[in-house]
């Protein structure tokens, strides 16, 4: 049916525009034709019964011209809305949505910016549609490389709004120790801004990062009573949990999810006091350097499996329990000389290296195993190798 459609139009569009062509080139060519009835007046609009009969054949020969091309327009139309429709698919909505907002702030700067050009003599005329290509394409442009910052901006414009109300908040009576706290279902309470009088009540806290969230060991680690004392959550974290749930991309989004997830397990399953709490720090925007500036505050550990927080942490006197740590910690111990039977899984990156996986993980590099790939050999254990960031175990096979 829009093949049709777009068929029809496009007919219509030539045998218009072959009327227009040989009625302006009528003067010339009526000139040629001698006969005196033809060049009679017909009363309408001037035109003598030869504009006319040209007029009509000009018409017909745009109508067949059209009639003749229009399956090509048509397929090409057809093509180009694919393959927009395929580059709109690719694209984030967020992308689409700020794509659509920079391109009318920018055909509204050119319009204001047309009309005080337009009286110029001859290139008047001209100069807002080439403001309107120009200033479109930028602010398509720049809203989508930079529409990240624009959100933040409008984010902090919008928590200076609401300034007053959360400092007519901070003058109530902070909750904590001795004073009484929201609660939610489940046990888990949330806390305003903790004041200087009550941070001793905080002394030895576990404040919680993204990344340990997301990981969700910490659950299990929490249900088996490993961690003890009070269990918080910034308001941070929550928030950047929140972001990460609502990406458009697909991985970020199940992350995220993840996460909420976990903090639903710990709230119910940990048995612990669990606190929510609205301490933020305008003045800092990463949520890492946001969660070590309140942990300075409150004398709270953080616990974690980023290394490199891990590492900023305790630089800046703040305790860190890496949970990468008590993995590795509990791991059973290798010792050189020890044999294992293991699976070569994929090539090294040394020449001649296998790679081998143990069932928790740990990742083995066996000497001379990229010539048994996919086999199942004895290996002997060299050495091992203990990090944050895990243990790397490397090995021999055994000669029989």
């Amino acid at each position: 049916m829009l093949v049709k459609v777009i068929r029809f139009f496009v007919t219509a569009l030539l045998a218009v525009i072959g009327g227009v062509i040989v009625h302006l080139a009528s003067p010339v060519l009526t000139e040629l034709i001698s006969t005196e009835v033809l060049k009679t007046s017909m009363g309408l609009y001037k035109l003598t019964m030869a504009n006319v009969i040209l007029i009509a054949l000009g018409m017909a020969v745009g109508a067949a011209v059209g009639y003749l091309i229009s399956p090509f327009v048509a397929s090409t139309l057809q093509r180009f809305s694919v393959w927009v429709e395929g580059q709109l698919s690719k694209m984030p909505l967020q992308d689409v949505i700020a794509g659509v907002a920079g391109l009318a702030i920018g055909l509204i700067i050119a319009n204001l910016l047309g009309g005080a050009f337009s009286n110029i003599p001859v290139v008047g005329d001209y100069i807002p549609v080439v403001f309107s290509i120009v200033f479109g394409y930028l602010g398509i442009h720049i809203v989508v490389r930079k529409q990240k910052e624009i959100g933040e901006l409008l984010g902090r414009m919008l928590k200076l709004k609401k300034k007053p109300k959360v400092q007519a908040d901070a003058a109530e009576p902070s909750y904590g120790a001795g004073s009484a706290e929201a609660p939610l279902a489940g046990g888990m309470t949330v806390a305003a801004r903790p004041s200087p009088a009550n941070y001793a009540s905080y002394v030895g806290c576990k404040l919680l990062d993204t990344s340990v969230i997301i990981d969700g060991r910490i659950a299990d680690i929490c249900r088996t009573g490993f961690v003890d004392g009070k269990l918080l959550i910034p308001v941070f974290v929550l928030e950047e949990l929140q972001h990460i749930a609502d990406s458009a991309d697909a991985l970020k989004r199940v992350r995220g999810r993840r996460g909420l997830d976990i903090l639903q397990r710990i709230r119910t399953e940990s048995g612990l006091q669990v606190e929510i709490v609205n301490q933020d720090f305008d003045d800092i925007t990463e949520v890492d350097s946001k969660l070590v500036r309140l942990g300075q505050q409150l004398g709270g550990k953080i616990i974690t499996n980023d290394y490199n927080l891990n590492k900023v942490s305790e630089l800046q006197g703040v305790p860190v329990l890496n949970i990468n740590d008590l993995s590795n910690a509990v791991k059973p111990v290798v010792i050189p000389g020890e044999s294992m039977h293991v699976t070569i899984v994929k090539e090294g990156k040394e020449h001649g290296q296998g790679v081998a996986y143990l069932d928790d993980g740990t990742m083995i590099v066996v000497e001379n195993g990229r010539y048994h790939l996919n086999e199942a050999i004895q290996v002997e254990v060299t050495s091992a190798l203990q990090t944050s960031a895990g243990r790397m175990i490397f090995a021999k096979p055994v000669t029989a």
